[in-house]
């Protein structure tokens, strides 16, 4: 229960849910994280089912542990949030309480025996849980899923937390992205689209928020286009906000995303933002209304709209205020928490 858009979504979730009618507990397969703090705080019970490894009886015993806390407790819902949780709370829940799974991304990142399992427990849901329209068509012209079953509930992030703050505009244009450094993020586009941006502009800068495993070739890659010495790279922080109050334009170049939290929270935080045209993305980003869009891995398009907007101040104000609006109407934190309210109610009247 630390950094990760899957385990702040739960967290909020829990604690925003309305207690008049529903008493929220957090389970856990692995100890720790700061956002267990966060949920003591609020009242909300938290217990650790562990799971060290899903070889062995490691996953066995887990299920188990799933299954007596939800008899004991008298739990009538139980809801996973992520790959991992689902094999274990599904078939631990099964036959118990009305089971509710979550798909938060696209099933191609996982490996073959996890995207078995995933598809068992899709047989075992009541609902799932998607976070954007992208990800129902996934699962319903994909994966077979029912279309009945599934249910979408867009992330909600926090609006008191997430805004543009003192921001100020100088003759530098900053442009960034916060994210984990894997591969499906595809900084290596970032970097040769912001690389033949700045030929032609030369107050571009670039600021790479996040830690992971492409941190190294990301860095060779902007050494090879000559442009290292016009980059950050900051490590992970649960700071965030501070960092997208620095960025004029946030991208987000990634070539699978299902609906992401660092491009809400760039759009709370006043940013003009610019993502790859693939799976929620469009969902976020309006073309011409909210931000710009470019086709995945087109460095060459993604340079061509960070000289637009680098070039067009009046236009970046006009793409991060609309966006700005839209995140504080559509995606707040109570729209998200009403609208999980309002999929276990259909739940529960319609039982198992």
């Amino acid at each position: 229960m630390g950094q990760g858009g899957s385990e702040r979504q739960l967290a909020s979730t829990a604690m925003g849910l309305d207690r008049e009618r529903y008493t929220p507990h957090v389970g856990t397969l692995r100890a720790g994280g700061f956002r267990l703090a966060e949920l003591e705080a609020a009242g909300v019970r938290s217990v650790l089912f562990p799971v060290p490894s899903f070889q062995g009886m490691g996953w066995w015993r887990g299920r188990g542990a799933v299954r007596r806390y939800v008899e004991r407790e008298g739990i009538r819902i139980v809801h996973s949030f992520d790959a991992p949780a689902n094999m274990v709370a599904a078939p631990g829940a099964y036959g118990k309480a009305i089971v509710v799974t979550s798909q938060r991304a696209f099933r191609e990142l996982v490996s073959a025996w996890r995207r078995t399992a995933l598809r068992a427990t899709d047989r075992l849901a009541d609902r799932i849980v998607v976070n954007c329209q992208a990800l129902e068509r996934h699962l319903v012209d994909e994966e077979s899923v029912p279309a009945a079953k599934v249910r979408v509930c867009y992330n909600g992030i926090d609006t008191e937390r997430f805004t543009p703050g003192d921001r100020t505009e100088g003759t530098e244009i900053t442009v960034g992205v916060v994210c984990a450094l894997r591969p499906e993020k595809d900084l290596l586009t970032l970097a040769e689209g912001f690389a033949a941006a700045r030929r032609t502009r030369p107050e571009l800068r670039l600021l790479v928020v996040g830690s992971g495993p492409e941190r190294e070739p990301l860095e060779r890659r902007l050494d090879e286009l000559g442009v290292r010495g016009a980059a950050h790279l900051e490590p992970s922080t649960p700071d965030v906000t501070r960092w997208l109050r620095q960025m004029d334009i946030f991208v987000l170049p990634s070539k699978s995303e299902a609906f992401s939290n660092a491009l809400m929270e760039a759009m709370a935080c006043g940013c003009a933002c610019v993502a790859s045209r693939v799976g929620g993305n469009p969902e976020l980003v309006r073309e011409e209304e909210t931000g710009l869009l470019f086709p995945v891995g087109d460095a060459a398009a993604l340079g061509a709209a960070l000289d637009r907007l680098a070039a067009d101040r009046a236009l970046r104000r006009r793409l991060a205020a609309a966006g700005m609006r839209r995140i504080g109407e559509e995606f707040a934190l109570p729209v998200a928490a009403r609208r999980m309210e309002e999929i276990y109610a259909e739940a529960l009247a319609g039982g198992r």
